[in-house]
């Protein structure tokens, strides 16, 4: 009532209203009410609804995809400030291509211009891309909890004091190391800690996940969660890209490059027939003769603007392997100041993992094939 009337509601009852609102959509179900998660919801709606409004004259197509790409950058900011977690983006280029999928089998395939083998390469691009994309969605890599017995030690360790009489020193044991005993106050067969690798210990400790963390690994805000070398936080994949799913990641973005291009070049090709696809993306008079092939030159677009979003993270991705440095690593030195801005902008290297084209590709292709490097809390 007051905010039908306009006046001053209560602080965060607008929120409240809306988490009821959210947590009441559920969907009927034999063993019990099904909660619906409310980020899935819009593209399954909102996208065939605007793809078909744009179809019906070029001026709505052009205002509706130059829009479609400044809705989706707001709410990612939106969402990114809010440090929240959303099905949106993973909803919306899953239901993406399953639609386009479904335009190009409904409207393309039957004018006859496209052959049997053709649709079964790009049905196989599009089931590795998704094998990829699945791999992907796996451990990147979380950093074990510490039990809690191991907690309390490590919460104290950060803040230990070095002194120079042996009476309070606190040490480490070394794995392998044989176990020493404590006679007359001193310790025996322990490695002291220096105060220079305290300070990195108090450097690197995760107050979060109450651990020290191992070299180029990092805390995700919003997954909550240590990851070894974390790259970044993927909001397309609802996920971290770390050491154990980044050649996934990779994977499935060439393997949506690939296909992307030839299924938006097998649609041109139909649609525009005689010229080239570059051209035909941009001056194609038959487009709009009908509503099929204007759907289909509206798709069309769409797609080249998500591939044109997604060439440009594959270019960047590809980029930071070839100078071995993470988008992490990159956003830290651009704040300290101590990266070297190549490309015009385009990579940060940092100079401190950087060994060379070869030997940083070797290193990317290694990532996961071998053990991960005992960590600190794994020495304590």
């Amino acid at each position: 009532n007051r905010w039908l009337t306009c006046r001053s509601l209560p602080p965060g009852a607008l929120e409240r209203i809306a988490d009821t609102v959210v947590d009441r959509v559920r969907i009927p179900w034999f063993a019990g009410a099904v909660k619906v998660n409310v980020s899935l919801v819009p593209p399954l709606v909102l996208l065939p609804v605007l793809l078909h409004i744009a179809a019906l004259h070029f001026l709505l197509g052009l205002i509706i995809l130059t829009s479609l790409p400044v809705v989706v950058l707001w709410y990612y900011y939106l969402t990114h400030r809010r440090k929240e977690r959303t099905l949106f983006f993973l909803s919306l280029g899953l239901f993406s291509l399953g639609y386009m999928y479904y335009v190009f089998l409904q409207e393309v395939v039957p004018r006859g211009h496209v052959g049997y083998s053709q649709v079964v390469a790009l049905t196989c691009g599009l089931i590795l891309m998704l094998a990829a994309l699945t791999r992907a969605k796996r451990d990147p890599g979380y950093l074990p909890i510490p039990a809690s017995n191991e907690m309390s030690l490590q919460q104290d360790l950060p803040n230990k004091s070095v002194r120079g009489s042996s009476n309070g020193l606190h040490g480490v044991t070394i794995s392998g190391a044989a176990s020493g005993r404590a006679l007359n106050g001193e310790v025996k067969s322990y490695c002291r800690m220096s105060a220079e690798k305290l300070e990195g210990v108090k450097r690197d400790w995760c107050a979060k996940c109450q651990l020290v963390k191992p070299a180029r690994a990092g805390h995700c805000r919003l997954c909550g969660r240590c990851v070894r070398r974390l790259d970044h936080h993927c909001v397309w994949i609802n996920s971290c890209v770390g050491e154990q799913n980044h050649q996934a990641f990779i994977l499935a973005l060439s393997f949506f490059m690939v296909t992307a291009v030839y299924g938006i070049t097998l649609t041109l090709h139909t649609i525009c027939r005689g010229r080239t696809p570059f051209v035909a993306l941009f001056y194609c008079p038959g487009a709009y003769s009908d509503y099929s092939s204007a759907l289909s030159f509206t798709c069309v677009w769409y797609c080249a603007i998500v591939t044109a979003g997604m060439g440009y993270i594959l270019l960047i991705q590809l980029l930071n392997i070839s100078y071995n440095v993470t988008e992490r690593e990159a956003r830290l030195a651009l704040r300290d100041n101590t990266g070297r801005r190549l490309l015009g902008g385009l990579v940060i290297d940092t100079g401190q993992y950087n060994r060379g084209f070869l030997c940083n590709w070797g290193h990317f292709v290694s990532l996961g094939s071998s053990p991960p490097q005992r960590s600190a809390e794994d020495i304590v």
